[in-house]
């Protein structure tokens, strides 16, 4: 058994489904925070249900009480104005207010960094999103510069497509450029747990992908 409790928001989507299970693979006990209950299928001692969104701030203060890390894989609910800054704003107070430092988050490959390095590719990638998203690609830096002006120990994973499949393959992090298309749903996983209890990356917000 884990001593680490871990809130998690975003995990009954498609690559939360993935965190879910392998932290409690782990061990960790788990409050989750659901948006409908009743379509969660998994059944486990060491989930606790915390029903809401991550809009509701009495939610999210529910959901991070009593909890040692927060964890997000936070997808953007389809025909609703961008959720990530607002999402962030009510982690971040309730983080403060219960004292708790370790966040690890997951965003997409458009967020700037001002020690980023990206090649071409993903240049062209952050402009199209830019183009086409403008209003959830502009929110999604904003929830950075948030976490920015935060003091949470927090960590921003920067990724490529996820593939989900539980098979492993060989991945790379860089603080300054993505160089691979993928990154496995259960490598994703796996490194976000990974962080949990690391410090290399606190404060920073690294690509992963694998290569």
């Amino acid at each position: 058994m884990n001593n680490y409790k871990a809130a998690v928001i975003g995990g009954t989507g498609k690559s939360g489904q993935y965190l879910v299970e392998n932290l409690l693979k782990k061990g960790y006990s788990i409050k989750l925070l659901l948006r409908h209950p009743e379509n969660f299928t998994i059944r486990s001692s060491l989930i606790e249900v915390v029903k809401g969104d991550a809009r509701d701030k009495n939610a999210i203060h529910s959901l991070i009480r009593g909890c040692d890390v927060v964890m997000s894989t936070l997808g953007q609910p389809k025909g609703e104005k961008s959720i990530f800054s607002d999402a962030a704003r009510n982690i971040i107070r309730a983080m403060d207010h219960f004292k708790i430092k370790r966040y690890i988050v997951t965003t997409g490959l458009s967020v700037n960094t001002s020690s980023d390095r990206k090649n071409g590719r993903i240049k062209m990638a952050t402009g199209w999103m830019y183009q086409h998203y403008p209003e959830t690609t502009a929110d999604k830096q904003k929830e950075y510069e948030l976490l920015l002006e935060s003091n949470l120990d927090w960590t921003l994973v920067r990724l490529p497509l996820i593939s989900l499949t539980e098979e492993h393959f060989t991945t790379a992090v860089s603080l300054t450029d993505c160089k691979g298309e993928n990154i496995s749903a259960a490598d994703l996983a796996g490194f976000l747990i990974s962080q949990i209890e690391a410090s290399a990356y606190c404060r920073k917000a690294p690509f992963l992908y694998n290569v």
